[in-house]
């Protein structure tokens, strides 16, 4: 490992620390919303099973979304937020 990216991990992990100790604030903070499927579910008026279709994904993964288990990650969760947001789009999914 050279010199420089030795350095540079150095000073991130010290910056880490210094943060986690309450003593240095984050220059940025991601959050990341974990959409509630059954919400969304609830709002389309569909069943696990059609949501499952719609989505292309099993009916036990939607199961564990809305149990908590799991959560929807990469596509299907932008995919989620996208029609939490404007429902009208899912009635465009089912017909594709």
């Amino acid at each position: 490992m050279s010199d420089s990216i030795f350095k540079e991990l150095e000073t991130s992990m010290n910056q880490a620390l210094e943060i986690a100790q309450g003593r240095q604030k984050a220059a940025r903070v991601t959050k990341y919303e974990v959409a509630d499927v059954k919400a969304i579910r609830s709002k389309l008026n569909v069943s696990q099973k059609d949501l499952a279709l719609t989505m292309n994904v099993s009916i036990d993964t939607v199961k564990s979304w809305e149990k908590g288990r799991r959560n929807p990650t990469g596509l299907a969760s932008k995919v989620l937020h996208l029609i939490e947001n404007e429902p009208e789009l899912y009635t465009k999914l089912t017909l594709s």
